[in-house]
């Protein structure tokens, strides 16, 4: 099988719009530590990024810029050169000489936009062509039955623009523009449910759900009401400690897996250990971060998950800095620990981080 990153030239990733320059600032700033030269190639608001190394060395670059350990990136794809100017009389023919040019076998093909009003209105367009693009795809017998789960993506970016990319199993997020499908809820409390769903598939391996995910663990809400994350934790079985000066769902609260504590959840503390920790309060990032780290070192929860809203300018420095001092403290500690962080689909203007103590826990 033919290498992809012997006939590609960068690395294409998918973002929030309007967080292109943070993403560049994390990705430059993770090559060059590994001690690769590149440059990015981007325009504000569109929701993605291209990334090509100075020197060649695609392979390098993508070791260096694993999606998992990425905070701003929905999405990595290895990819061509983009074809611009493709004729409205013909788009096709155009996609089919590059991919038969590439010599790779796929057996899956992705049309892909930009998550703008612009890019989406490309959907219709990029419908319309799947089907013949396929049928002559398997006659060239480019797409195949089996590949080894290697996709191509056609990421849209304008109707006469289009880039061709690949990925493999393992090395990209496998929803449709990194963007999860999670249905709301009418019981739910608020929206905000969705981000904890999207934290837990995002953050924890589905046959893994059963074991930490488990009924009847006791958990922790820190800034609770009304209550979107607490009902993700009372729909999985857990009784929760739900700390929050603000009135909780009056629904939410007749389950008796709740108890609601009106104190300050930056000064409250648990009466016992709990398995989770979640809180999503509206507050600085250090703070918020320094209160983790309190509930961690002191082992009051084995693994938590908690968003950081981040200011207007400077978000990678801020996450990347919270993130450090939080290691700093369990390090310190003696607690071994892994962490992950990710600008979610469902996040705004902030970013959720998941952290779990890893060994046995101390005595007490």
């Amino acid at each position: 099988m033919v290498a992809i990153e012997a006939t590609a030239s960068e690395l294409l990733f998918y973002c929030r719009p309007g967080f292109e320059p943070d993403l560049i600032a994390e990705l430059t700033e993770r090559a060059a530590e590994a001690g690769i030269a590149a440059y990015p190639r981007a325009k504000p608001d569109t929701g993605f990024v291209r990334f090509v190394p100075a020197d060649g060395d695609l392979v390098g670059l993508a070791a260096a810029l694993p999606l998992d350990e990425l905070i701003f990136a929905r999405q990595r794809l290895v990819a061509l050169h983009p074809l611009e100017r493709l004729s409205r009389e013909d788009r096709v023919t155009p996609i089919l000489d590059q991919l038969q040019l590439t010599g790779i076998c796929f057996d899956s093909l992705w049309h892909e936009c930009p998550d703008t009003n612009d890019g989406q209105s490309l959907v219709r367009l990029a419908r319309a062509l799947d089907r013949p693009l396929q049928a002559v795809l398997r006659k060239r017998g480019l797409l195949v039955p089996d590949a080894a789960g290697l996709r191509a993506h056609l990421f849209w970016s304008a109707g006469d623009r289009v880039q061709i990319a690949f990925s493999r199993p393992g090395e990209r997020s496998d929803w449709p523009e990194g963007k999860p499908r999670l249905r709301a809820a009418s019981d739910a409390p608020s929206r905000s449910a969705l981000k904890l769903e999207e934290a837990w598939h995002t953050f924890i391996p589905a046959e893994q759900w059963p074991e930490r995910l488990a009924e009847g663990m006791q958990a922790v809400d820190l800034g609770a009401a009304p209550g979107g994350w607490t009902w993700q934790l009372v729909r999985r079985g857990m009784h929760v400690h739900a700390v929050d000066n603000g009135p909780m769902d009056e629904r939410l609260m007749a389950t008796t897996q709740v108890e609601h504590h009106r104190e300050d959840a930056f000064v409250w503390e648990p009466p016992n250990p709990v398995i989770w920790l979640v809180c999503d309060i509206v507050d600085k990032p250090a703070r918020v971060a320094a209160r983790m780290g309190d509930w961690l070192e002191r082992q009051w929860c084995r693994e938590a998950i908690f968003n950081l809203k981040l200011p207007m300018k400077k978000r990678w420095q801020t996450v990347r800095d919270c993130l450090e001092h939080l290691d700093e403290r369990l390090s310190d500690a003696g607690l071994a620990n892994e962490v992950r962080a990710r600008q979610l689909y469902h996040d705004r203007e902030e970013v959720t981080v998941h952290i779990r103590l890893v060994g046995e826990p101390l005595a007490r």
